[in-house]
């Protein structure tokens, strides 16, 4: 069974709709990025976030609504399933409210609309219109609210009707606005831009005649033809676009000209453009001027020029170059949104015959291929941690021609350097202090070593100056703690004393000494109490504002020594100790030294609590307890101080060490807790949960919080050779690091012994109106992500496929490689010859020289390594090519169905997936007594698939994705009785993404053998999402697949789509009526959201415990 999780939510943009949704007074944009809904709110300075949601579906089409009823706009939204529901904002609850559920309008018989689907909406507000399959359009009424009880108000989507119209393929199509807009009775008129069966562009005018059903029956509609353009129509025209009052009719938008149609007086206008260019998409200013975006990133802007209500002409300016725009949404105040699915969407401020970039949104899509760089591995751990996505960087090949670029992402908490101090070694501890009274922020950074203290001042500019001395430190000694205290004071605290010292003169007020030969191994106070321990045995408590005096002091004996204290901030009374033995944790009265209650946290009775903290970290509930154990794990228990008592335990595997606790404060008296370990991860509170992530910093050692003037919000941060300060994000996102490179990355491969990436790209010019493309291979460095070498192909030839390889060499014995497969673009070549396979090697200046190359007589596909030898992926075959002094010889070959599209090895045994049929699997055998090697097909999956990727995920299992966004598991049954059954790869779970992936990479990490998922693999998509592949242990399958349905019971999505419905295997041949043995994460974790009363719900008949479960669910999310 199989587990699917999102790592990197969809990025790219097709569509967006500015509308008063959030409330009647305030206009937002609503961004679709594949199945997920943006919100953001519009501002001088650009786009905010103010909400996120899924949906069911891919999204296909947005519109606004406004029922008579209702003061803001409702949300219209269509989907790749063929439904369409309607949606509004619930201020109340601060979320989406179903206003009308899902409406199914899928049709066996109709064939898909091959220019997308549509939908336009009459500018009178009376009808909308649907465009989902050739040939017919769905019209639905915004119906007037009758005296009739139950009928639906005005501006709501009445019952679809299907027209059918004669025009098949429409490029493009609109309402056009209505010339006397009070009178009901005139006819909606769509204007229809489409091409005939003998591809002859046409246009038509249609006017709707529709007629309302009876109480249980639909309307009836039908598209009269009223108008047809008698001129020739420009081959390129793709756009039309109505033109408001005064002066009526539309544009004809086309790549070498724009013409202006009135079609009531059959007047047209038409002049040439400049410069041909193929235009994507517009949006409108006003009545006289619209943006237009063209396929290379142009923006121009079409005013018209209009004299006594007639169109007499038009200007047309280049405002400047940007991502391809895919949706263009004029925002306000010459603000326009530029959504792409290619390049980052950007927010554009439009200028006098120019324009300036306001903000960029990333948008790492379309990922057409990408590396895993680092799994975060360590050499020689001997026990394994709990896998988490934060730990893998991965490197995607993403965008298209100028929008391509190499993207770096790391999911986790981002950290941010700011400034380093140098090179400082063996750093143990850091304290922010307060130099003067008058001020809040931190200007003094005590940094402690293992036998002296240095202390460093920081300006308002950020200039740094080390103190030889400062009031009165000790400094030729460790420091285990100092803080500011009430009355303008200092407090430090040494391995021998304990020092309250005057802030402004530096006199000492007080000093405890320790007594006799004793130690302090471990010191911690809030504004009131400091505790400190003696030699592990004993613990004195200290009065802050009585000049130290000892309050309480209490020993505990060589038999339960003291492992690690915390004296809260959040609890002025209380002192929290941990001990050597007993795997426990005592709660003590401060003051007394009472115990109040002890908490066994492991029941493993060997089990050391190493470290402890108290803190509030979600708000609104009780603070949280902290324990690291000397194991790696973390346990968290939620402390009621006035029961005494615990709940909510729960335990998370950090690492193979111990992790050490620091308190950063956040907004409204909240802390984050920084745990330094071998992965560095940050603990926050995010919607009433406790969430784990990993921080983008490697080899922490210790930080604190550092809150001044020249870097307000900040860190500082040591490692184990330098000292640094940053800025930490509140809690995890997806940091991403971009390499422009001005081209389509289409394959890389990375190599880590040569710190480098080989990138296979395409380089697209246009030059006096014709497209150039030009494919390189590119040498990137990893380090600075900048280029090395550039080897260019030949003319008409381009880079199909790049790999990493380790193979034999004379000199070295082993050597690196990168292989290239390629391609032309024409069919002259002579030997029939259609591409080759080069081999590069990297010399020491870090340069591309090609070791040898071989020309094929099919475009290579994919390339894979099998025991030092190239398997490659040939239209019609797949060859084993060997390389021997220097040549590449063919030894075996395979002939496949059709054509393989990608291939996955594993020892023996490749994997092909075959462009249309599916998956088979093929053994390399090596010749015997003089006999030629062979590649034999040993197993096939029998039924139709358009594959698009494969990978081994485990033991004769297989993950494959075809072009339609499914995903299947395929096993074959090597133990099968007959010959038949062996050669059968059976489907054992199969679910729809409803995103194309483009490639999957096989991941081996170490989990612990009590861990509820095993990660196999990641994949990339089209729409710039990355996902986690997993397979289930056998012992959670049930438990899980039960969880899955019992959520999707309870959980609803926006418009009420069934979650079977969603996810269920759909392509041209079969449809399914529900996932099969196919477990999605996004949904299971919605389990955490519920409230307690629904997650007792969800439960029940499952067999375990509501903190069982939440536990199990929490655990999944921490993978990603």
């Amino acid at each position: 069974m199989a587990y699917l999780a999102p790592i990197h939510r969809p990025s790219s943009v097709r569509h967006a709709l500015k509308l008063r949704f959030l409330s009647a007074d305030e206009e937002c944009l609503v961004v679709a990025k594949s199945n997920r809904l943006d919100i953001y709110a519009i501002t001088d300075d650009g786009l905010e976030i103010q909400y996120t949601r899924a949906v069911y579906g891919k999204i296909t089409m947005l519109e606004k609504l406004r029922p008579a009823s209702s003061s803001t706009d409702h949300l219209f939204v269509g989907t790749d399933r063929y439904t369409y529901f309607s949606v509004s904002w619930d201020p109340t609850l601060g979320h989406l409210r179903t206003e009308k559920s899902y409406t199914d309008l899928s049709d066996k018989t109709g064939r898909d609309s091959q220019s997308g689907d549509r939908c336009l909406i009459d500018p009178s507000r009376r009808f909308m219109a649907l465009g989902l399959f050739e040939g017919i359009l769905t019209v639905l009424p915004l119906t007037h609210k009758s005296k009739k009880k139950g009928d639906p108000e005005s501006g709501a989507p009445g019952e679809p009707v299907p027209v059918r119209i004669p025009e098949l393929f429409l490029r493009s199509s609109a309402f056009l606005y209505s010339r006397n807009p009070a009178s009901e009775k005139e006819k909606p008129k769509l204007a229809l831009l489409y091409e005939d069966s003998h591809e002859k562009v046409g246009l038509k005018v249609r006017s709707l005649n529709y007629a309302a059903g009876g109480t249980s029956e639909p309307g009836s509609a039908e598209f009269v033809e009223e108008y047809r353009f008698q001129e020739q129509v420009d081959l390129g025209a793709s756009h039309i676009i109505p033109v408001p009052a005064p002066s009526y009719g539309f544009l004809i938008i086309a790549e070498v000209s724009i013409t202006y149609v009135d079609e009531v007086s059959n007047h047209h206008l038409i002049e040439p453009l400049k410069e041909a260019t193929i235009f994507v998409t517009w949006t409108q200013i006003d009545a006289q001027r619209w943006l237009l975006a063209d396929e290379y990133g142009k923006i121009y802007l079409l005013m018209l020029l209009v004299e006594d209500h007639d169109v007499v002409g038009w200007k047309f300016h280049l405002l400047g170059t940007t991502s391809r725009a895919s949706v263009l949404v004029y925002l306000d105040a010459g603000l326009v949104f530029v959504g792409s699915h290619q390049g980052d969407s950007k927010v554009i401020r439009i200028q006098e015959k120019s324009m300036e970039v306001v903000q960029t949104l990333s948008n790492i899509a379309p990922i057409l291929d990408f590396a895993i760089m680092d799994m975060g591995s360590r050499a020689g751990d001997t026990k394994t941690n709990e896998y988490s996505s934060g730990q893998a960087r991965l490197v995607t090949g993403s965008g298209a021609f100028h929008d391509g670029s190499l993207r770096s992402v790391r999911s986790g908490v981002g950290l941010e350097e700011l400034g380093n101090l140098g090179e400082m070694n063996h750093i143990i501890e850091l304290f922010a202090l307060r130099s003067g009274s008058e001020t809040e922020l931190m200007d003094m950074l005590v940094v402690s070593f293992i036998d002296e203290t240095r202390v460093f001042s920081f300006s308002g500019t950020g200039e740094v100056e080390e103190k030889d001395d400062y009031k009165g430190f000790v400094l030729n000694e460790s420091t285990l703690l100092a803080v500011n205290v009430p009355q303008n004071r200092l407090l430090q605290v040494t391995t021998s004393s304990a020092r309250l010292l005057d802030l402004e003169s530096g006199m000492t007020i007080a000093t405890w000494i320790v007594p006799g030969s004793q130690s302090i191994i471990a010191a911690s106070s809030n504004q009131y109490h400091l505790a400190l321990s003696l030699g592990g045995l004993e613990v004195v408590i200290l009065d802050v504002s009585a000049e130290l005096q000892v309050k309480a002091q209490k020993s505990f004996g060589t038999d339960v020594q003291i492992s690690c204290i915390d004296v809260p901030t959040v609890l002025r009374d209380t002192l929290i100790v941990g001990f050597w033995r007993g795997a426990s944790v005592s709660v003590l009265n401060v003051e007394t030294l009472e115990e109040i209650t002890t908490i066994r946290v492991s029941e493993d009775a060997g089990a050391v609590p190493r470290s402890v903290l108290l803190t509030q970290i979600l708000p609104g509930h009780s603070p949280t307890l902290f324990v690291a154990m000397a194991d790696g794990n973390v346990v968290t228990l939620s402390y009621d101080s006035t029961k005494a008592s615990v709940s909510d335990r729960s335990s998370t595997v950090l690492g193979t060490q111990q992790a050490n606790f620091k308190a950063i404060p956040r907004d409204d008296n909240l802390f984050n807790v920084f745990a330094m370990c071998e992965h560095p991860s940050l603990i926050y509170g995010s919607e009433g949960r406790i969430v784990y992530s990993a921080v983008t910093a490697e080899n922490a050692s210790c930080v604190c919080p550092f809150d001044c003037e020249a870097y307000p919000g900040a860190i500082a941060i040591a490692t184990a050779g330098d000292l640094k300060i940053a800025l930490v994000d509140n809690e995890r996102t997806t940091h991403v690091q971009t390499l422009p490179v001005g081209e389509t990355v289409r394959r890389l491969a990375y190599s880590t012994r040569l710190k480098a990436f080989g990138l296979g790209t395409i380089k697209r010019t246009l030059k006096d109106g014709i497209e150039i493309v030009q494919s390189h291979f590119k040498l990137a460095d990893e380090v600075v992500f900048s280029e090395l070498d550039t080897y260019d192909l030949n003319e008409d030839e381009l880079v199909e496929s790049v790999v990493r390889a380790d193979m034999d060499d004379a000199v070295e014995g082993s050597a690196e490689r990168f292989i290239v497969g390629t391609a032309y673009l024409e069919d002259d070549h002579p030997d029939a010859v259609r591409g080759r396979i080069i081999v590069f090697e990297v010399t020491q200046d870090r340069k591309l020289r090609v070791v040898t190359e071989i020309a094929v007589k099919g475009a290579c596909r994919a390339l894979a390594m099998l025991d030092g030898k190239i398997v490659a992926a040939l239209v019609k075959t797949v060859v084993i090519y060997d390389l021997e002094d220097d040549a590449l010889h063919k030894i075996a070959s395979y002939r496949t169905a059709t054509a393989p599209i990608d291939i996955a090895v594993t020892g023996n045994f490749i994997a092909v997936a075959d462009i249309m049929k599916s998956v088979s699997i093929v053994e390399f055998k090596r010749g015997t007594a003089g006999e030629p090697d062979t590649l034999t097909e040993v197993a096939r999956h029998f039924q139709t698939a358009w594959s698009t990727a494969v990978a081994n995920v485990d033991e004769n299992t297989y993950l494959e994705s075809d072009a339609e966004g499914n995903l299947m598991v395929l096993r074959q049954n090597v133990t099968g009785i007959t010959a038949d059954d062996r050669r059968r790869l059976e489907v054992t779970s199969e679910i729809r993404l409803g995103e194309m992936v483009n490639r999957i990479r096989r991941i081996n990490v170490p989990t612990s053998t009590d861990a509820t998922v095993i990660p196999r693999a990641f994949m990339a998509t089209v729409d710039g999402s990355i996902y986690l592949f997993a397979l289930i242990r056998p012992n959670k399958q049930d438990l899980l697949m039960r969880l899955q349905s019992n959520v999707a019971r309870y959980v609803h999505s926006p418009g009420d789509v069934p979650f079977n419905q969603y996810r269920a295997f759909k392509n041209e041949v079969r449809e399914a009526d529900e996932p099969y043995r196919f477990v999605d994460g996004e949904l299971v974790e919605k389990f955490l959201d519920c409230a307690p009363a629904m997650q007792l719900e969800i439960v029940k008949g499952l067999g375990v415990e509501v903190d069982e479960v939440r536990g199990m669910v929490e655990g999944l999310r921490r993978l990603h």
